[in-house]
């Protein structure tokens, strides 16, 4: 079973500054990018590591890939812990895309928290898969809980969605069938 969009989007971000980039997992089950196990390939126009403040940041059209999941943006800025070797924030910023066969979702900001496990996409946040749309203005992705919170914004801004029953949906071919 396919993970939903938000989880992909923690496993891409979690794992980009990581140690080595990829676990070497010699006899296991086959490498997978929903596991993070993949390697990640990154293009941006500049790199800037700063060991003192533990972060590393990617600018310009920035793009990363990780089996089927992509991740583009304009900037993406990672805190780690050299202590506990974690990451412990990673921040894309501007034109955020991410996809996978199918599924895209799009905001001006994502979040990712990994101590708390949570992702906020922030700004005019799209998350689509298939012909299934759901528009908001931040949308936060509890992943240890397996929810998430959609809001419109503040200022009256609401929620949107069209949803395709399963087995309901209308064909061009087909319309009213």
């Amino acid at each position: 079973m396919r993970r939903p969009i938000a989880f992909l989007l923690a496993l891409l971000l979690s794992g980009i500054v990581a140690d080595g980039f990829a676990a070497d997992i010699k006899g296991k089950a086959p490498r997978t990018a929903e596991d993070g196990t993949l390697p990640i390939e990154i293009t941006a126009d500049r790199l800037s590591a700063d060991n003192a403040r533990n972060s590393v940041t990617f600018e310009g059209t920035v793009h990363a890939k990780q089996g089927d999941v992509t991740l583009n943006a304009d900037k993406i800025f990672a805190e780690y812990s050299k202590s506990a070797g974690a990451i412990e924030k990673i921040v894309a910023d501007g034109n955020v895309r991410v996809t996978q066969t199918g599924r895209t979702a799009t905001a001006a900001r994502a979040v990712f928290y990994n101590l708390e496990q949570r992702i906020v996409l922030s700004g005019n946040t799209v998350l689509t898969q298939g012909e299934n749309t759901l528009k908001g203005e931040t949308v936060t992705i509890f992943l240890r809980e397996n929810r998430s919170v959609v809001s419109g914004g503040e200022g009256g801004g609401r929620v949107t969605g069209v949803i395709y029953p399963k087995g309901f949906m209308q064909t061009k071919e087909n319309p009213g069938k």
